[in-house]
């Protein structure tokens, strides 16, 4: 009788002989609504309600009894029903919770939908953003790619020393296991380690001979001096503590500050063995390049004065070819990648 009023209306109508046959129906089809007797031969309404409830939670079913006592029509209630019917009911009453409880099966759908496509947008926003981060991350490092190469023209002394150094550091702050974000950080004070030089008179900084005890004390204040430049720009902020802290020594002995063992950061630590290496192992007007191996005898003599002890463990147990690989990849003839390509691929990213 149910059925038949209900396909008057327009409704399509599936029928099922008991509580048994009415799951596997629920788990062959999809439904919008459940009406169910309360007494049943096999599994009884509550029974079947409890089971609707777990397969799925969103799926109104109401409640048709003849039991006259509200305690039962309650209890459907709280087991998850969404309304009951005491019979007798008249054919308005049926439609009119038929229609509330598939109003209320359309408003969940399109509130699932609604936050389903809500999820979708910023996930999209969200990639998005990350993707116009990474472009301007990407054009900063390029702008700061170019105002090291400045430098470097600036300073023929010294060409190539910022990428070489920015190589190294990478390849010991990774080694350290430092995370992803912190290797960038040390790629970009090491590039810009010099970069308070600009700010250096010419005739102090280009001076072939030997400097004077005031022109030491000026050519000095380039780590305050680059800190300054780049503490405001907000990427760079983490950078300017290894510009600022680049000639520190582990001991206490180097400059600005006297910093001594951990007070100075990790990514100055590490610049400092980095800077080293480059310096003994490249060419300079007094001298020619000596090779890696000196240079691990140099850095381990000076472990625990002028370096981090822990950072000069890390060093020693990477090969000489990885320097020399690195150093053919960065300012060799055939140049592949650039420092901060390099700490792209060294972080993972």
């Amino acid at each position: 009788m149910i059925a038949a009023a209900l396909e008057r209306q327009g409704y399509v109508v599936d029928l099922a002989g008991g509580g048994r046959e009415a799951l596997e129906a629920l788990e062959s089809n999809t439904f919008n609504l459940v009406l169910t007797d309360i007494v049943m031969q096999d599994v009884n309404g509550i029974a079947l309600l409890e089971r609707i409830h777990a397969l799925q939670p969103d799926l109104p079913v109401v409640m048709v009894t003849a039991v006259h006592d509200i305690s039962v029509a309650i209890d459907s209630m709280r087991r998850g029903a969404y309304d009951y019917l005491l019979k007798p009911f008249e054919r308005d009453q049926l439609l009119s919770t038929v229609e509330r409880a598939l109003s209320h099966h359309r408003a969940l759908e399109e509130s699932q939908n609604y936050h389903h496509s809500l999820e979708e947008m910023v996930r999209a926003r969200t990639e998005m953003l990350r993707h116009a981060m990474e472009d301007l991350e990407n054009s900063y490092d390029v702008t700061l790619e170019a105002l090291g190469d400045a430098l470097d023209l600036k300073d023929s002394e010294t060409e190539g020393h910022s990428k070489r150094v920015t190589a190294y550091a990478i390849a010991l702050a990774r080694a350290m296991g430092l995370p992803p974000d912190e290797i960038k950080i040390v790629a970009r004070g090491a590039f810009l380690h010099d970069i308070g030089k600009m700010a250096i008179p010419d005739d102090i900084l280009l001076k072939p001979g030997k400097l004077t005890e005031e022109e030491q004390t000026v050519m000095r204040e380039h780590c305050a001096r680059g800190y300054h430049m780049l503490r405001k720009i907000p990427f760079l902020a983490g950078a300017a503590e290894i510009v600022f802290c680049h000639q520190e020594h582990y001991d206490g002995n180097g400059y600005p500050s006297g910093l001594r063992g951990r007070e100075i950061p990790v990514g100055a630590r590490i610049f400092a063995v980095a800077d080293t290496l480059d310096a003994i192992t490249s060419d300079r007007p007094y001298r020619k390049a000596r090779g890696f191996d000196t240079a691990r005898e140099e850095i381990l003599r000076c472990s625990g004065t002028q370096f981090d002890p822990a950072v000069v463990e890390v060093f020693l147990k990477i090969p000489n070819e990885l320097w020399q690989e690195l150093r053919t990849e960065i300012t060799g003839p055939t140049r592949r990648f650039s420092s901060f390509e390099m700490a792209a691929r060294s972080s993972g990213t």
